[in-house]
């Protein structure tokens, strides 16, 4: 009696268990099934711009636009990796209109060769995919904080050198990635000015708070270089991805590498996933009059006050102006 007692509950155990398992792989599936973009958009003849195209959904972004037809430039600082996915986007696709370019965005000087150099081999400049992000600390080339310096202010002065090209080829596009992350940011511009940063420290959270608002400054980037674009034919969206398995914390320690891949692997989408909503705001038809929004899931989503503050975007802008030594 005992004994099949202690079988019963064994057994009972294990189907709970199993219920268990099929509902987190049922509630998996349905937390990565995002939707797609739609647009059936012909890219021949349109020169698009993707920077950190060499891998995750950047790369995947750039297979999509080539596909389509568009001539594709990769905009990395690894030569040797970017080649590497040309090779792999011009077999998949047959687009050969596929070149690198080099472009470190954490070195001021670099942005402007490569906005110089691009100015002067290529007439054309239909979309600008600010995609490139990091979670590194330390130092730019340039003194300033690192995730601040890639993530925004890089983006920042390559947007705006190229904005000429981009009016010039209207209707065009700036559409920079952004995060979820966004919400959890601040702009401390008494920091910014006395540390060059956004915060102090390198531990992973100092690191992640830095991400963060350095999230928080392509919102705000978007949202005054809309209205500075008014009345113009380029337009300009932000995004989240959503939670997307990509080399972005390829800098974090062992320790926290380990702690989230099981975390990763389970609940992360796959880069093709993540990259739908970059190409709904790259590509999506109709979307103009929402310029300077945020989109997730290739639908516009509501912001915080925080993220669209008239008064805080129009002052970050002066100070990246500073930053870059344009004022």
């Amino acid at each position: 009696m005992y004994s099949q007692k202690k079988y019963c509950t064994k057994m009972f155990t294990l189907l709970l268990v199993s219920a268990g398992l099929i509902a987190l792989y049922v509630l998996r599936n349905w937390y990565l099934k995002r939707p797609r973009c739609k647009s059936n958009a012909n890219l021949h003849g349109k020169t698009v711009i993707v920077t950190g195209s060499n891998t995750g959904i950047g790369k995947t972004t750039a297979i999509d636009l080539s596909r389509r037809g568009a001539r594709v430039i990769m905009a990395c600082r690894d030569k040797q990796r970017a080649e590497a996915a040309i090779s792999d986007i011009k077999k998949e696709t047959g687009n050969n209109e596929v070149v690198f370019m080099e472009l470190d965005l954490g070195s001021l000087q670099s942005v402007r060769s490569f906005a110089e150099t691009f100015l002067k081999s290529e007439f054309r400049l239909d979309i600008l995919v600010n995609n490139a992000g990091l979670m590194k600390g330390g130092k730019t080339k340039n003194g300033v904080g690192m995730i601040f310096g890639v993530n925004h202010l890089g983006h920042f002065l390559l947007t705006v050198l190229l904005l000429d090209r981009l009016k010039e080829c209207g209707p065009s596009r700036v559409v920079t990635v952004a995060s979820k992350a966004h919400e959890y940011g601040k702009i401390d511009f008494n920091c910014l000015s006395t540390h060059k940063d956004l915060a102090v420290g390198e531990s992973e959270w100092a690191l992640f708070k830095k991400y963060s608002h350095s999230k928080l400054c392509n919102m705000l980037f978007t949202h005054e270089l809309a209205k500075r674009l008014e009345g113009t034919n380029v337009t300009c969206y932000s995004l989240c991805p959503g939670a997307v398995k990509t080399e972005i914390g390829r800098y974090s320690s062992f320790l926290w590498c380990m702690m989230s891949a099981p975390i990763l692997s389970l609940f992360y989408m796959d880069a093709e996933s993540g990259a739908q909503t970059t190409l709904y705001c790259a590509l999506q038809e109709g979307i103009e009059p929402l310029s300077g929004c945020y989109f997730s899931c290739c639908a516009v989503q509501k912001v915080n006050a925080g993220a669209k503050d008239d008064a805080v975007a129009k002052k970050l802008w002066e100070v990246s102006e500073t930053l870059c030594g344009m004022s």
